[in-house]
């Protein structure tokens, strides 16, 4: 039976990031069913996905086209002893804490990483303490047609920062977990985040690492280094700046705009290139009107 309800559309709607900047959306919707998704795939052209805005830079003229945002797509419902079927809207950070209180392991080492569960399964979020593929079971998406399938964790590509589901909107997954005991998961996330704020400005406005590790002959290097050793920690281009006290961090100030730090990218990425020969790549989603 479609359960699909009529999603109201707003209009020049702000559009969340963590960045704490960057232009509106001409239309925006919240729709709150993988039903509802699917009809507004079908009936507009051009469909941006938001999450938690976590690992997105919009353009300070704003964007065109329709947004859908999943932030209402959030329930969770426990399959079995360790299986749990999510929303794609639903938070990572209380995620992880939810499962952990149930002896559920398999995230812990995602803490600190901000993300939504559709938009950590898009990207393969990740660290050095493991990757959401690990717990991925099946994952339930909506195709640019409006049809929805269901893909196995074995017909999904994930790879480093990567998932290869793309022209789909995830709309929810099924992730496995281990059992375990609470206080030990809850130790060991304490450890991460511990981690995490030693060497991350967390608190401060930006969207985590703004380039991926690229390779370099054959192995990962940290892309940090590379901006650090480019000498471009502390840079500054107007409201943006670099990252003291983490080189891949890119930071904003308060009513800043987010054209200066996609400016700012793009100086760290050609310095690196100049000093290293290294073509680094942004981990951080970009969208642009009429792109």
């Amino acid at each position: 039976m479609n359960t699909a309800t009529t999603t109201p559309i707003e209009r020049n709607a702000a559009i969340p990031t963590w960045f704490g900047a960057g232009g509106t959306a001409d239309a925006l919707a919240r729709p709150t069913c993988i039903d509802e998704i699917a009809r507004l795939v079908r009936t507009h052209e051009t469909v941006r996905i938001l999450g938690d805005g976590a690992n997105l830079l919009v353009d300070d003229d704003g964007i065109d086209g329709l947004v859908v945002s999943l932030e209402n797509c959030n329930t969770i419902e426990r399959v079995d002893e360790t299986t749990l079927r999510i929303g794609a809207g639903v938070n990572l950070p209380k995620l992880i804490i939810e499962t952990v209180k149930l002896g559920l392991g398999g995230l812990e080492g995602l803490g600190g990483i901000p993300a939504t569960v559709g938009g950590a399964i898009a990207m393969n979020a990740g660290g050095a303490y493991g990757e959401i593929a690990s717990c991925v079971h099946t994952v339930r998406v909506v195709r640019m047609d409006g049809e929805v399938h269901t893909i196995n964790r074995d017909a999904i590509d994930f790879g480093y920062r990567r998932s290869g589901l793309r022209d789909v909107v995830i709309a929810e997954a099924d992730l496995v977990f281990t059992q375990g005991d609470p206080a030990a998961l809850r130790d060991r996330l304490k450890e991460v985040m511990a981690y995490k704020k030693r060497t991350q400005p967390m608190a401060d406005n930006s969207a985590g690492c703004a380039f991926k590790n690229p390779t370099v002959n054959g192995e990962r290097t940290s892309a940090g280094a590379l901006i650090d050793r480019s000498g471009c920690k502390g840079l500054r281009h107007g409201s943006a700046v670099v990252s003291d006290k983490h080189a891949n961090f890119i930071l904003i100030d308060q009513g800043g705009k987010a054209r200066d730090a996609i400016e700012l990218m793009d100086i760290v990425k050609q310095r690196v290139h100049e000093s290293h020969g290294v073509a680094i790549e942004r981990e951080v989603v970009i969208w642009r009107r009429g792109q």
